[in-house]
């Protein structure tokens, strides 16, 4: 992925190995994308704030690398903004596992 901002405002790309280009609003790539977008779906909104999108992020990472055994490590977030990226922290995973394992479970229909 590739972001920025630029004249048009900001920018979110996906390139693949051969240098297609593809635009959107959000994306999810590696081994275990299919589980991080299952929680960015379910999630994401147009109007969300800074705030919720960098929590959103963190547990459609953290949810991948759950279910996935070649995902894991270190979460990295960063918020790019019209003047540049700002660094907001580093994570590890098995700190958001105890974390979000201590929540209570949403009610299914």
């Amino acid at each position: 992925m590739v972001t920025g901002w630029d004249k048009q405002g900001p920018g979110l790309f996906y390139v693949d190995s051969d240098g297609q280009r593809l635009k959107a609003d959000l994306f999810s790539v590696g081994s275990g994308s299919t589980y991080a977008y299952g929680i960015l779906d379910a999630g994401y909104r147009y109007d969300m704030s800074v705030e919720e999108a960098i929590d959103l992020g963190r547990r459609a990472i953290y949810h991948a690398t759950y279910r996935d055994a070649m995902s894991g490590g270190q979460i990295n977030v960063y918020h790019v903004q019209e003047n540049g990226w700002v660094y907001i922290d580093g994570q590890n995973v098995m700190d958001l596992h105890y974390k979000y394992a201590s929540e209570p479970r949403p009610t299914l229909l």
